[in-house]
């Protein structure tokens, strides 16, 4: 029997904004999308907690026992600046500002993608399409929208007509916007505006001379529209109903929205059963964002190599981290709160470790039977990962009153407590295990040297011996180790 059948998992819909038992489709099989990056730049931390989080989704559901088809994009074509209908397309512009092809800015920027995922111990997906590899089912898909009579063409371009869908179908449904609203939230239309209403979005776009990235069509040489390459995407991997799709809070509108009405109005179909919404990732209390410097880039973290950070910290705490909030909390990233992950993540891992040397005794102070399905009872409650850890530190406690001799465990219960620390710790968060004891106290040895060297370089600060100051911090940076000196003393990343 599979831990699916014993397990009942509620999941919080999106649409309808509750929890729901989930029931797929098809029994044991769950097919689940999620809206990947545009990669016109290093992929940046908010992007990666969304990634984590159905990461998280995918491990858990993996354990369960379902077969698990899980597609995520990349996005290498056709989203415009600021999500809108005109300008020019990030990947464009991007090439165009380092003098490279479009298609080296998308090389170069999948590859860190893949790499940071790698380092935070991401699962990769079932697939991995690409919108520029799926341009035919793009052109089909506008074909059936324009016969069912919800688009329109207009100087090349092709709209969807959200007035004429909505009169037998709702958009805004998953935002719970109302179109009224809407249109009289907008402004009045450009006059050089193709379309009918404010509210229409493309569909595919005719390219203007100066636009790099264009495919021939029915309409004019163009390219496609952000929101319709998801819906090709997902529907052709995925069917034209399918379990899951998730992505950031950010996506929910338009972007979510635009694919129901996309994918209503070409099959008469649903095509989402349960959608998943992650939510956003702070810095020190304020939204990130590259423009005001409050922003931080994953491979900063790793290395020190920041303004913010104290401290390198590891993909390992840095995952540890984002799982201690639930997916759909807002999450604040800061020095203090990875210092306490850290701290908190080496005491879980420790504790683990001791498990093979606790002494076994006739009875157990605790049901760990009871214990084991606690921590389900978590993941089964719309994959409560901060709970799910609350549970684990409850077994750090009880692992270090056997050892001191306080209470006792049975060999039976020793191994149950093992078995499922190791499927919850490392299956379903996917965290790593800490690296082995000889490399850990190399580590603690590095860290160790290094302070002494800044303690003995502060000494000679005092006494004005600025050329072993000087020579200290030069050797130490021609062996990739960099200090920072602040307000709060000397710090070091190592590079």
């Amino acid at each position: 029997m599979a831990l699916f059948d014993e397990q009942s998992l509620k999941l919080y819909n999106s649409m309808g904004g509750e929890k729901e038992i989930f029931t797929p489709i098809n029994p044991g099989h769950v097919g689940m999308y999620v809206c990947g990056p545009t990669i016109y730049s290093n992929v940046h931390l908010g992007n990666c907690r969304t990634f984590i989080s159905f990461d998280l989704v995918f491990r858990y559901l993996k354990h369960l026992g379902y077969k698990v088809r899980y597609v995520r994009n990349i996005t290498d074509a056709g989203h415009l600046e600021n999500d809108a209908d005109s300008g020019e397309d990030r990947i464009a512009k991007k090439a165009r500002l380092e003098k490279i092809e479009p298609m080296e800015v998308v090389q170069r920027y999948t590859i860190d993608f893949h790499n940071i995922l790698q380092k935070f111990n991401n699962l990769p997906p079932s697939i991995e399409p690409t919108a520029t590899g799926h341009i035919v089912e793009q052109i089909e898909i506008i074909k059936e929208i324009q016969k069912k009579g919800f688009a329109y063409e207009a100087n090349g371009s092709v709209y969807f007509d959200v007035m004429k869908y909505n009169e037998s179908h709702h958009y805004g449904k998953l935002s719970g916007r109302s179109l009224e609203d809407m249109v009289a939230n907008t402004r009045e239309l450009a006059a050089q505006s193709d379309k009918k209403n404010p509210q229409d979005f493309a569909l595919w776009k005719k390219a203007e001379p100066q636009h790099i990235m264009r495919w021939p069509s029915p309409w004019s040489d163009g390219f496609p529209g952000w929101h319709l390459e998801c819906t090709a995407m997902s529907t052709k991997y995925l069917g034209e109903e399918f379990d899951i799709h998730g992505g950031g809070m950010d996506l929910k509108f338009p972007h979510h929205e635009c694919e129901i009405a996309q994918g209503e109005a070409s099959t008469g179909k649903n095509p989402v059963h349960y959608w998943m919404h992650a939510n956003m990732l702070t810095l020190n209390g304020k939204k990130m964002a590259k423009s005001t410097g409050n922003n931080i880039l994953p491979e900063e973290i790793f290395s020190g190599n920041n303004d913010i950070l104290d401290k390198p910290f590891s993909p390992n705490v840095t995952r540890f981290f984002m799982l201690q909030a639930h997916y759909r909390s807002v999450l604040d990233f800061s020095n203090e709160a990875l210092s306490a992950s850290e701290k908190g993540f080496n005491r879980l891992m420790d504790a683990y470790h001791q498990i093979d040397k606790l002494q076994v005794g006739k009875s157990s102070s605790i049901s760990v039977s009871d214990w084991k399905q606690s921590c389900y009872d978590a993941m089964n409650d719309d994959f409560n990962s901060p709970i799910l850890i609350a549970k684990l530190f409850d077994a750090v406690k009880f692992i270090n009153s056997v050892k001191e001799g306080k209470v006792e465990i049975t060999s039976e219960d020793k191994e149950i407590l093992h078995e499922t620390m190791k499927n919850f710790m490392f299956d379903v968060l996917g965290l790593l295990e800490k690296t082995s004891e000889n490399e850990e106290s190399t580590q603690k040895q590095l860290s160790a040297t290094i302070e002494l060297l800044i303690k003995l370089r502060a000494e000679a600060r005092v006494n004005k011996d600025f050329a072993l100051s000087d020579q200290i911090r030069d050797q130490l940076q021609t062996l990739g180790i960099q200090l920072k000196d602040g307000k709060e003393g000397t710090t070091f990343s190592i590079e």
